[in-house]
């Protein structure tokens, strides 16, 4: 018999991914967003649909998606990003994997990365897989500013099913979100008194790139994978960068 599902999200203006996502969901047993106080319709559209909607004031992602676990009424967890597609081949899996969960209390899901329109096979996104499934009474979010992650208590299983990960709605778009990563990644920093020094200005940045572009093979995927290295390479400059003017008070 499976055992009840809820889907959780944090949401910040995203209409436009809002149906496809929620369709996508139809097995699970109640649907849950945090929204970040959206300008857009996300939480209209998504109560419409019925969501249940909880508002609050965006502090850092961990405490974000810490809090949509406390909403939640069932243990077995899926908490996908609204850029994420579902297949049914992958619910398919899910399903069959918390109905029959032996040991394992998370489950990872490799990510197909799009980028500009393209499937992303190089760069490090090869490997690239997070845990989206799993039982929140055996585990958390670890409480980073950025790129959090799962602290399980217990073994991990992996998914053999991927999902779709349309992350890039525009170069903009796309630009703001490493923004607000570098920025995130900075206050971390910041509250560990790391001071940024020529290493981190020069050396950092230019691994990035090098260890993207060139190691983890990024050329192969054409200009795509070369933007990609050069836009997160500066990203690495701008968290160093924001580090240094948080310590000099400068806005």
């Amino acid at each position: 018999m499976k055992p009840k599902i809820t889907a959780l999200a944090i949401t910040f203006n995203e209409e436009e991914n809002i149906q496809r996502y929620v369709s996508s969901l139809a097995f699970a047993d109640e649907i849950i967003f945090v929204d970040s106080n959206s300008t857009d319709n996300t939480a209209a559209i998504a109560q419409k649909m019925g969501v249940t909607v909880f508002r609050r004031d965006f502090d850092s992602f961990s405490k974000q998606r810490n809090f949509a676990l406390k909403k939640a009424t069932n243990d077995w967890i899926v908490f996908f990003d609204l850029d994420e597609i579902i297949t049914a081949s992958l619910e398919k899996e899910i399903i069959t994997a918390i109905t029959n969960p032996k040991e394992f209390v998370a489950f990872t899901i490799k990510r197909n990365l799009f980028f500009m329109g393209k499937k992303i096979r190089y760069g490090g996104w090869q490997t690239d897989k997070v845990i989206r499934v799993f039982n929140k009474k055996y585990c958390q979010y670890n409480g980073n500013l950025v790129h959090e992650s799962i602290a399980t208590n217990g073994a991990v299983g992996r998914l053999k099913e991927s999902a779709n990960h349309y992350s890039y709605k525009s170069f903009d778009n796309y630009n703001a979100k490493l923004n607000l990563y570098s920025k995130l990644q900075a206050e971390g920093l910041y509250i560990k008194k790391t001071k940024p020094n020529g290493y981190h200005f020069f050396i950092r940045p230019s691994y990035r790139f090098l260890w993207q572009y060139l190691y983890r093979l990024g050329f192969l995927d054409g200009k795509e994978g070369f933007i990609l290295a050069y836009i997160h390479s500066f990203a690495v400059l701008k968290r160093y960068l924001q580090l240094w003017m948080m310590y000099r008070k400068i806005e």
